[in-house]
């Protein structure tokens, strides 16, 4: 037949079934020669019912031994003389169908008739595994593919991710470090890069992706959280970020400021509270923004001077009133507010934390929003779709408010927007294991970036925002935003609870393919998800930028690199200054 996938001959038959399980079966080889070309992850073929119906199977196992083939459970002991020496045990991934209606050549995940006792199965190598991959590569339309890299098995077969799936559903980059996650990241944002307007805004946590924003074939533009060294900055042409105090919500600046410890937290938190209000109704008024003004709460953005709060709030704290006897008494918040006042103006006078309590004057003003969200969203005067964000400088103990403040404000601003007017756009959060932990271990802090985070893997399908995840220690991240992912990208893991929290993740089905991952080469991947039509290993394409992630070269560096005083005293000043200053 012409246009046949496959073409089994009586060489490529490996035996038949003898057990069959709700994900697995068990086949017992009949020939003894094929033995040598078979390996973990290689594909099967079993004959169905049907002529032109054919179950796709994964080996996970291969045994020879009668004491090897004890471990599966399948098998009876009774039965143990009689069957052969060699086995295999095959997860059942999918249904191909030569004829399905009006399609040919159609594969499917899932199974849809389980086989038979004695059903004969055949090793898919060669043309037939060519042909195979490239059907799976052909079933998605043309400006969706995203090519990634070649499978493992065939490296002339090119791996194709179905572009919208993979980020209209959430996705995750997982592996531990030094496996490939950066390239792998890099990889795809170059791929992403050829669309006309990609929109993807990258949280780089220590500035390694630097180098995709440098030189004259850059894919993306950079950014940076202002760092104490980049105060009172006056060029307009910057890529500076200042996330100024007013943007953050009640509950993201009380987190940072208030003591729930203290016996007069509720009041300090009640004056905060009404003084912000007013504050910002002044505000409204000065600008003469009267539909603002009619539905406005406590949590708008909308600037007000954090001067004025303090002073505000310094009244109520020295504030007095007339006693009984008509003379002047301590008011109702008199002492209660001190503590208060103080956290917060430690906080401003901490030049760590300027871009947030004491922005360039720019920032106050009505229209900064306008301009500071086009920035990062649009696309204006040539500008790249790709924004990288450079977090490196920002605190750690405040890191989980910048980047839930971020998210929050850009999921905010596509929420109100015109449904039919809305253009996606994907959050990549690099080491998300530092600002989106397991809820129950999180601090006040991190709760407020978790909340915000949450909200989008729940709900921002629907409004054209979706999270791409990175991290290399999974098993730290919240288990409610890894839940939402529908994509897995997962290099070598070592770590059995690192290991553990993906197969909690995937199908039981597929529980057995991520055996491989303590195993896998560094830049090679287990892809899972409706991105990929068949979960395989898969080996990354390199990017032509790289990331600075490069593991150092110790032994080599110990041997070609004398340490120099002069720049230890260099990185003493930068780090009395919180800055990388430079010469």
């Amino acid at each position: 037949m012409k246009n046949a996938i496959f073409n089994l001959k009586e060489e490529n038959k490996i035996g038949t079934v003898i057990s069959i399980d709700t994900s697995n079966i068990i086949i017992n080889v009949d020939n003894p020669e094929i033995m040598t070309k078979l390996s973990i992850g290689h594909i099967l073929a079993v004959k169905g019912y049907f002529e032109h119906e054919l179950l796709i199977c994964i080996v996970e196992k291969v045994t020879r031994t009668q004491l090897e083939m004890t471990i599966f459970d399948d098998i009876e002991e009774d039965n143990m003389e009689s069957s052969a020496n060699d086995l295999i045990r095959a997860s059942m991934i999918g249904t191909f169908k030569s004829v399905d209606g009006s399609n040919r050549n159609a594969f499917k995940r899932g199974v849809d008739l389980f086989p038979n006792v004695d059903s004969e199965c055949f090793l898919v190598n060669g043309d037939n595994l060519q042909r195979f991959m490239n059907i799976l590569g052909d079933k998605v339309e043309e400006n969706q593919k995203l090519q990634i890299g070649n499978f493992s098995s065939d490296s002339n077969s090119i791996a194709i991710l179905d572009g919208d799936k993979l980020f209209q559903r959430h996705a995750s980059v997982l592996g531990s470090t030094g496996s490939g996650k950066s390239w792998c990241v890099a990889s795809i944002l170059e791929k992403a890069s050829e669309l006309k307007y990609p929109n993807i805004i990258v949280f780089d946590m220590h500035g390694e992706y630097s180098p995709l924003a440098n030189g004259e074939n850059k894919i993306a533009e950079r950014f940076k959280i202002a760092g104490s060294g980049d105060l009172k900055s006056e060029d307009s042409d910057s890529n500076l970020i200042y996330l100024p105090f007013w943007i953050l919500n009640r509950e993201e600046i009380l987190s940072t400021i208030l003591d729930r410890s203290d016996s007069n937290a509720p009041n300090q938190s009640s004056r905060f509270t009404a003084h912000l209000k007013t504050l910002k109704l002044d505000r409204v008024k000065k600008e003469n923004d009267e539909i603002v003004e009619k539905s406005y709460t406590v949590d708008s953005p909308i600037p007000y001077s954090i001067s004025e709060l303090i002073g505000l709030l310094k009244e109520d704290d020295e504030g007095t009133k007339l006693g009984s006897n008509g003379k002047p008494v301590k008011g109702d918040w008199n002492g209660k507010l001190t503590r208060f006042i103080s956290r917060l103006e430690t906080k401003i006078e901490d030049k760590r934390y300027a871009f947030l309590y004491d922005p360039i004057e720019e920032c106050n003003s009505y229209e900064w929003l306008n301009s500071f969200i086009s920035k990062l969203l649009c696309m204006e005067n040539g500008s790249k779709g790709i924004k990288i964000i450079d977090f490196s400088e920002v605190p750690s103990d405040i890191l989980p408010i910048v980047t839930g403040t971020l998210a929050r404000l850009l999921y905010d601003v596509q929420f109100w927007m015109e449904g039919n007017k809305r253009t996606p756009f994907t959050l990549l959060c690099d080491e998300a294991h530092l600002y989106l932990p397991v809820k129950d271990e999180a601090d006040v802090v991190q709760k407020q970036a978790l909340y915000n985070f949450e909200r989008i893997a729940k709900e921002g399908r629907k409004y054209g925002v979706s999270l791409f995840v990175v991290s290399q220690r999974p098993s730290d991240v919240s288990k409610t935003i890894l839940s939402q992912c529908n994509n897995f990208i997962v290099l070598r893991l070592t770590n059995d609870r690192d290991q553990n929290v993906v197969k909690n993740l995937v199908p039981d089905s597929l529980k057995g393919v991520t055996d491989c991952l303590p195993i896998l080469d560094i830049g090679e991947a287990l892809i899972l998800g409706d991105a990929i039509l068949l979960p395989n290993r898969i080996k990354l394409n390199e990017p032509k930028l790289k990331p600075a992630s490069n593991t150092v070269d110790f032994w080599r560096q110990w041997n070609e690199l004398e340490p120099k005083y002069e720049e230890l005293t260099k990185a003493i000043r930068n780090m009395r200054a919180q800055s990388r200053i430079l010469d």
